[in-house]
């Protein structure tokens, strides 16, 4: 894959940054899978009248079963797999939906603590009394969000994006306002909405949502080998960190070390001047991707086709590939007869036409696959997987081109073609420049007959 690299848009997923946040989705998983199995074990094997540990004190059986599911859903829909575990993950991840919802109506009609009222059976949880309705609500939104994210078509991918959005907001909220409980601050209570266990869960569940659906959709964008991407992943924190920085800063340290009158024009201060060191590096990275991209440009404007920098660079790989698949590579050096005649009798724009029509021929003749370039001047380079006899008719298909073309103008000057051409097994050891060399002298050869023959 490496080998490739230089060929994939910068805005494309890299595909070894793919596989290690794949590998990152599995730690998750099983990191989830452990923290739910061991809230179960701890509750099934815990002996009758002991104190449970804190990780039970707000266990929900069920709620630890619809964790299972999930995770097990999420761990079949990897991408690759065959489609009747793709199937069958999405029937998990429905009934996921139907767990979650009738534990959230459960939860809103106390129907199990009525049930075992009437039994005379006492509680099934370690929590008597209302139990949150976010935890429930939280997992029906991520089962709903893992079956769109497995979709296809415009529709679904919008939505999924939309959703995948949503649920990253969600998690962000409940975990701020679960750390802000605990630390005691803006007066929210340290009795948080979802235990910590759940809330663990759910967080790493929306982190391997997110990491699923981000390759086709429009979180792509941080998983590119370009700078754009680059910039990306190294924004993406700061900015995500900011504002929960600015208001812990403000309403801990700036209050407590700086007087009040003083404090809030302090933060302005350094986030103003945080923002503009931030611009600063952008800018920067902006300017880097803009001689980069200057560097890049690999087209002749006149024929359309690759100059020197684009031929050597998609012909070396087209090399690497043909020794790979031990298949020939031939190299076609051309040359423009009597372009200086040209431009002295008929003008330069004469000249610059005849250049284009080459460029023209050139496209025509060889496949898509062929690399055509233009090395500057009159001289033109084609490189591709030929073996000798497919090199030589499509030299001889190249004069018939030219030929066809004089005879169907009347032109005053012809358009002919000094041609060379050399070709090499997959096992030579020689180099795309060693090749360009030989095909550049037997086109002089050929030049040169061309004369010898016009004198006599």
């Amino acid at each position: 894959m490496r080998d490739l690299a230089p060929s994939l848009p910068p805005g494309q997923p890299d595909p070894e940054l793919v596989r290690g946040l794949l590998i990152f989705q599995r730690v998750c998983l099983v990191l989830v899978g452990l923290i739910a199995t061991s809230a179960l074990a701890v509750w099934i094997f815990n002996p009758q009248g002991a104190p449970l540990p804190a990780i039970a004190m707000h266990l929900s059986i069920p709620m630890e079963v619809t964790t299972l599911i999930c995770t097990l859903g999420l761990a079949l829909s990897e991408p690759g797999l065959p489609r009747p575990i793709l199937r069958l993950s999405r029937l998990l991840d429905t009934l996921g939906v139907v767990v979650a919802s009738a534990v959230l109506v459960d939860r809103i009609f106390h129907l199990s603590q009525a049930a075992n009222a009437f039994l005379g059976l006492g509680q099934t949880s370690s929590t008597p009394g209302n139990l949150p309705l976010h935890p429930p609500a939280a997992f029906i939104f991520l089962a709903v969000v893992m079956i769109l994210i497995q979709e296809t078509g415009p529709f679904f991918k919008r939505a999924a994006d939309l959703s995948v959005s949503c649920l990253c907001l969600l998690a962000m909220i409940l975990v701020s306002e679960s750390l802000f409980g605990a630390w005691h601050l803006f007066g929210v209570s340290n009795t948080g909405p979802i235990p910590a266990h759940t809330l663990a869960s759910l967080v790493l569940l929306t982190i391997v949502v997110t990491l699923r659906h981000a390759p086709s959709g429009m979180f792509s964008i941080f998983l590119g080998r370009g700078i754009g991407s680059r910039i990306a992943r190294g924004f993406a924190p700061i900015l995500l960190l900011l504002p929960f920085l600015w208001e812990l800063g403000r309403e801990t340290v700036f209050a407590q070390m700086i007087p009040p009158q003083y404090a809030t024009s302090a933060l302005i201060s350094l986030v103003a001047a945080l923002s503009i060191v931030l611009l600063i590096f952008l800018v920067w990275q902006i300017n880097d991707m803009e001689q980069e991209i200057h560097d890049l440009t690999i087209r002749d404007d006149l024929t359309g086709l690759y100059n020197m920098r684009g031929f050597n660079l998609l012909a070396e790989q087209t090399l690497r590939l043909a020794q790979r698949a031990q298949l020939p590579f031939s190299v076609l050096f051309i040359d423009l007869d009597n372009l200086k005649q040209i431009n002295d009798k008929m003008g330069h724009s004469a000249g610059s036409a005849y250049l284009a029509e080459t460029g023209e021929i050139l496209d025509a003749s060889f496949r898509a696959g062929d690399v055509k370039g233009r090395f500057g001047g009159d001289e033109f380079v084609v490189a591709g997987q030929f073996s000798v006899v497919g090199i030589e008719i499509a030299a001889h298909r190249l004069a018939e081109a030219a030929a066809q073309r004089n005879a169907s103008d009347g032109r005053r000057l012809p358009l002919s073609f000094s041609i060379g051409y050399v070709t090499c097994e997959y096992y030579s050891e020689e180099t795309l420049k060693e090749l360009v060399v030989k095909a550049d002298e037997k086109m002089y050869q050929d030049k040169r007959r061309k004369k010898m023959q016009a004198a006599k």
